[in-house]
């Protein structure tokens, strides 16, 4: 596939999409949609990639969500097939088993935002302002927004994002618990890479089970989870990782993981 709207990079175990449309804020439509969900099923199916990082082309946004120009005479089919595309990326990504980094470089506005809170974990620069936009033309967040946001900053505080319009500082996102990490723009990359690199260097498995544990644990009960999680110990104990990583504690030495 062709990709016109990003661009797509495999190095040392991590694949990085890039959002190349900064004319418009990097702002998603169908084909944009269409090309990151390629992309982010070859880093499934490519074995040697164990990490993802998601970014926005140019230093001024990550992703200013949907782009406005769809919006134009919108009927009600046009809106839910819009909501139907960033159902589809944001559930990729939550549901991939590899772990996905969104490496945030300006403006996460509506479906940028979305798409941030999406990912496992968030790295933003200084300066960037995130928030869901979407009251400020009429229209409600569709691409998860009212769902994801609660369960990161509270129901409270999600309302007065959603009901203003308002956008944070990176900051203020940081205190509220979206972003793992603010860094300075021209260190944003590096510090994106370095904690892929670091997590790539796990035991595969071991990530993945983490992964769909963490993930269902707000949807069930404690004694669910619990259980969930004896079976998914009990999994990774099978693993020749596990007896890896234990042999190489005793040897004093780096452990060397292969996925399996």
């Amino acid at each position: 596939m062709e990709y016109k709207n990003t661009i797509y990079e495999k190095s040392e175990g991590i694949a990085t999409i890039t959002i190349n449309r900064p004319k418009v804020f990097n702002a998603f439509n169908e084909e944009t949609v269409s090309e990151v969900l390629d992309q982010l099923e070859d880093a499934r199916k490519d074995e040697s990639v164990r990490v993802i990082i998601i970014t926005g082309a140019g230093d001024r946004s990550f992703s200013a969500g949907a782009d406005i120009n769809v919006m134009k005479g919108m009927n009600p089919l046009g809106a839910r097939k819009l909501s139907i595309m960033g159902y589809k990326i944001c559930t990729k990504i939550e549901k991939l088993e590899k772990p996905v980094i969104a490496a945030i470089n300006g403006y996460a506005l509506g479906g940028g935002l979305e798409l941030a809170m999406a990912c496992d974990l968030r790295i933003a620069s200084e300066k960037v302002r995130m928030g869901q936009t979407e009251i400020n033309i009429g229209f409600i967040p569709g691409w998860g927004g009212t769902q994801r946001l609660p369960r990161f900053v509270g129901k409270t505080m999600a309302k007065e994002m959603i009901y203003t319009g308002k956008m944070i500082d990176a900051k203020t996102a940081e205190q509220l618990g979206l972003l793992n990490k603010v860094v300075p723009p021209d260190q944003l990359m590096t510090a994106a890479r370095e904690l892929a690199a670091e997590i790539a260097s796990k035991a595969p498995v071991a990530i993945r089970v983490s992964k769909s544990l963490i993930d269902s644990s707000l949807e069930t009960n404690l004694e669910v989870g619990l259980a969930h999680e004896r079976e998914g110990f009990a999994v990774v104990a099978s693993t020749e990782d596990l007896q890896e990583g234990v042999s190489a504690f005793f040897e004093k030495r780096k452990p060397k993981f292969k996925g399996k």
